[in-house]
């Protein structure tokens, strides 16, 4: 980890904010909008988020360095703990906890049920949580409120924003408070850095949310993509090639769809996406293969940054 003397100065701020939350309540959509590019991929599918993927964001003299958390929730099978875990674990380092909840699902203190009794276990920091309504523009005012007010009473939140990260509408206020608050500190990172991730898994998340735009209804959430192989050229472009796996035969075919035209409508898209991050020519390859356990796999919970669950 490198720092940047030039933000040694006084007033730097630097800290870790954690983002937790029911899985589709807009997580990596608000981490997008505070870094101010894509981090993190979004998709409507839930659970989409599987890694802690940190977003580096700059807001006036402060580094705000979030951790995207999978969605906590009941889980049942091993790949799943060990996404619940990654969030949980996810308190201890933080600065700052932002718990956010979509404003417009019913019965908040019901539903967050198992996120709240997390954040009671949290102890000690709890006057680090911050509470986060998204999706505002989905219901009325008087009914904003008296959410606000419900969460307030259910646990002690040190302070209370209502935004629309898809529009970004409050994301703007966030940062304020969050560059204010901050411990003082030299930044962490290179000013140009806006995540940790590595590119090759970066690529390999982007064809992952592709396959879930194109095929959102078909296809199951256990779908893994891999970047396999990465060749830099002379002529500046680069060439990767993708393989992703699914559990059944079945499966692939949907992947791959009538004469290879869904995987070749996702690999069109993930290439766009690619090539504007990347600001250079890009040559996707992407191959499916059926392997019926990957999630049990070690090699997968390493390249995802999880911990296999004892």
């Amino acid at each position: 980890m490198t720092q940047n003397d030039e933000n040694n100065t006084e007033g730097a701020r630097c800290g870790f904010v954690s983002v937790i939350g029911l899985p589709n309540a807009g997580k990596s959509t608000l981490i997008n909008a505070l870094v101010g590019t894509k981090v993190s991929i979004v998709s409507r599918k839930v659970q989409t988020t599987r890694c802690r993927v940190l977003g580096i964001a700059l807001h006036e003299q402060a580094q705000i360095i979030l951790i995207d958390t999978p969605g906590i929730f009941k889980p049942k099978k091993t790949l799943e703990k060990a996404m619940v875990s990654a969030a949980l674990s996810s308190f201890e380092e933080a600065d700052f906890i932002i718990h956010i909840i979509d404003a417009a699902v019913r019965n908040p203190i019901e539903t967050n049920a198992m996120v709240l009794n997390a954040l009671s276990e949290h102890g000690g920091k709890k006057e680090n949580v911050i509470l986060v309504l998204n999706k505002v523009d989905r219901t009325s005012k008087p009914n904003l409120l008296a959410m606000a007010q419900e969460l307030n009473d259910a646990f002690p939140y040190i302070a209370t924003f209502m935004i629309s990260a898809t529009e970004g509408k409050g994301v703007d206020d966030l940062a304020d408070y969050l560059a204010d608050s901050l411990p003082e500190g030299a930044w962490m990172y290179p000013e140009d850095q806006i995540t940790d991730m590595p590119m090759r898994l970066m690529a390999a998340e982007i064809t992952r949310e592709k396959i879930y735009d194109q095929i959102h209804q078909e296809i199951p959430y256990s779908v893994f993509v891999e970047t396999e192989d990465w060749e830099n050229f002379d002529d500046g472009s680069v060439k990767i090639s993708q393989v992703i796996y699914v559990q059944k035969e079945s499966q692939k075919g949907i992947v791959l769809g009538k004469g290879g035209s869904k995987i070749k409508t996702v690999g069109q898209a993930a290439r766009v996406e690619l090539e504007a991050i990347l600001d250079c020519r890009v040559h996707l390859k992407t191959f499916v293969r059926v392997q019926e356990n990957w999630p049990e796999r070690a090699e997968n919970y390493e390249m995802f940054g999880l911990d296999i669950p004892r």
